[in-house]
């Protein structure tokens, strides 16, 4: 058993801003991340001016960085939490627990999305980060939010040819968000920047076509639909909470969100959440969040205040970013029968859509049973038919059988007396 005074889950701007401002509070923090490095999607290789110094900071802090690992397990009142790494799997015992679990890409199914180099708008940008060569490439960048021209302006950096950017928001709906831009001057400069040469409001991918890989996608646009040659299409709609460790932990969840007070803090006791995991708004109300966070778990809520200000700003930003981007319900329609909405276990929509929940179409049809959980499909599920996705059960990530074991009476899972080796379940008896 190891213990942490502040333990930060994640290590994206928000965890690193939590931990630096817990640690000058002087407590003792450990973060820890699945990732080999700290920075999370957006930091990830270094990133801005902005990131190096709170990288800085962070390793100033003394803060205890553990990478490659992940929270599989925990129990809240207890405040223990069980961590898997690429080596073994052992109970951290925490003080305060801060959330900072980030968000992923929402993906919405249409003809085509599984055919290869038909990937997410910001996995396109992970996967040339890693090593990836698209110098020469054709790139059509698809979906919805100001996501789509960072990345299409760091692909056009890296030597691809963006064909376009297919936004589904309206004209009239960007057109107000753009009179919004002018009350911070920084981000205005930031979207006129990255404007690329073609710009397609008003439209979306009704297909992706080719043979071994894609090929073309199939846009429908205000004036008819639109073919665009291309070897890579990058989709995206914005992004989605990461928020299932928190409802593992029995954390209330509003609007697919994580709630919060302002402090920060969760509905249960000890446990705080920063940044995209209680609602997405961005980089910097992120970081601000991250602070009030740190500061709150360590102790001091006088200069959490000091930052209230700051993050009240960076929310109304986010609001406005959520109504210009709102999803559009014409995506719903895109999936015909044959399409498939839970890739893992190759669901199609014909078969699901004959479900009434989301429990139905995991019961009959293994749909969100796969490697990923869920965290694909079950968005999707949630946006297509309504339903809702709440079953987060232990392990919260696809675990050794070895890291589910307890080794004592106490570990995670149970603490049956006399019965030393229990694997976590959950109330039907599954893994």
């Amino acid at each position: 058993m190891k213990r942490a005074e502040v333990f930060v889950v994640g290590a994206g701007p928000a965890g690193i801003a939590a931990a630096v401002r817990a640690a000058e509070c002087g407590r003792g923090v450990t973060v820890l991340d699945d990732n080999p490095a700290a920075g999370g999607q957006i930091w990830r290789g270094g990133g801005s001016e902005k990131a190096r110094e709170w990288f800085t900071a962070f390793k100033r802090s003394g803060a205890e960085f553990a990478s490659g690992a992940r929270v599989i397990a925990g129990d809240a009142e207890r405040r223990v939490l069980r961590v898997e790494t690429a080596m073994r799997a052992f109970d951290i015992e925490y003080g305060e627990l801060i959330l900072a679990t980030g968000g992923r890409e929402l993906f919405l199914p249409f003809p085509g999305w599984t055919l290869p180099n038909v990937t997410g708008a910001g996995g396109l940008q992970a996967l040339v980060k890693q090593g990836l060569k698209v110098s020469g490439k054709r790139v059509v960048v698809a979906g919805s939010g100001p996501l789509l021209l960072a990345v299409a302006a760091f692909l056009r950096a890296k030597g691809a040819t963006v064909a376009a950017v297919v936004e589904q928001a309206s004209p009239a709906r960007l057109a107000r968000f753009g009179l919004h831009l002018f009350r911070h001057p920084a981000k205005l400069a930031q979207a006129v920047a990255l404007a690329p040469t073609l710009y397609m409001p008003g439209s979306w991918v009704v297909a992706a076509e080719g043979g071994d890989c894609v090929e073309r996608a199939i846009i429908h646009t205000p004036r008819g639909t639109r073919t665009i040659a291309c070897e890579y299409l990058a989709v995206g709609f914005g992004l989605w909470p990461n928020a299932e460790l928190a409802r593992h932990l029995g954390c209330a969840v509003i609007d697919n969100a994580v709630a919060v007070d302002e402090f920060q803090r969760t509905s249960v006791a000890g446990i705080y959440c920063a940044g995209e995991a209680a609602g997405i708004g961005g980089l910097d109300p992120a970081i601000t969040a991250g602070e009030v966070a740190g500061h709150a778990a360590g102790g001091r809520e006088d200069l959490a205040r000091r930052r209230f200000e700051a993050r009240a700003a960076g929310r109304r930003f986010a609001d406005a970013l959520k109504e210009a981007f709102a999803l559009r319900p014409e995506l719903r329609d895109l999936p015909r029968p044959e399409t498939i909405v839970c890739r893992c276990e190759d669901v199609r929509l014909a078969a699901i859509q004959d479900r009434d929940s989301w429990r139905a179409a995991k019961l009959h049809l293994r749909c969100g049973m796969g490697p990923c959980q869920g965290r694909v499909c079950g968005p999707a599920a949630q946006w297509l038919f309504g339903w809702t996705v709440e079953s987060v059960r232990p392990p919260i990530f696809p675990a050794r059988v070895a890291s589910l074991i307890s080794e004592h009476e106490h570990a995670l899972g149970g603490s049956d007396a006399g019965h030393n080796h229990r694997i976590p379940r959950g109330s039907d008896g599954g893994l």
